[in-house]
């Protein structure tokens, strides 16, 4: 997972996820890239979600229902969490795409819901947590 120190601050949209919004402005602090670093890599699959957030639901159920348990991060409950969405943001690259939900499988950013299941589809979901040893399967 590459970061880069400096950034600016985004305004992220909802995009239908009831309440996914954030705004924070003026220079990312290195800490926030940091923190988001060190909990996506803590374990095999981690996701940043939105209490209030359908597709965050959709994302953790599709990922319990293959039978892992990935490690969530709630990022509206967190002190830190506008910092760690404005993060999220600018790894999604994406002005369409909320920051949340982010997914992250060994360490690596695979991306929101739509890559989810894209990869879910297309049958390359379940080898990737395999590898990252989120399934024994």
């Amino acid at each position: 997972m590459q970061f880069v120190e400096g950034r600016r601050g985004v305004v992220a949209g909802g995009g239908g996820g009831g309440g996914c919004m954030v705004t924070v402005a003026g220079e990312l602090p290195a800490a926030a890239y940091e923190r988001v670093r060190r909990l996506a890599t803590g374990n095999a699959v981690v996701v940043f979600s939105h209490s209030g957030c359908c597709m965050c639901h959709v994302a953790k159920r599709l990922l319990l229902g293959l039978g892992v348990g990935p490690v969530v991060y709630e990022v509206d409950e967190l002190k830190w969490g506008p910092e760690v969405q404005a993060v999220l943001y600018q790894l999604a690259g994406n002005r369409h795409q909320p920051p949340v939900p982010a997914v992250f499988v060994g360490g690596k950013f695979l991306g929101g819901l739509d890559t989810l299941m894209s990869r879910h589809i297309d049958g390359t979901l379940v080898p990737l947590l395999k590898q990252a040893g989120a399934l024994w399967l």
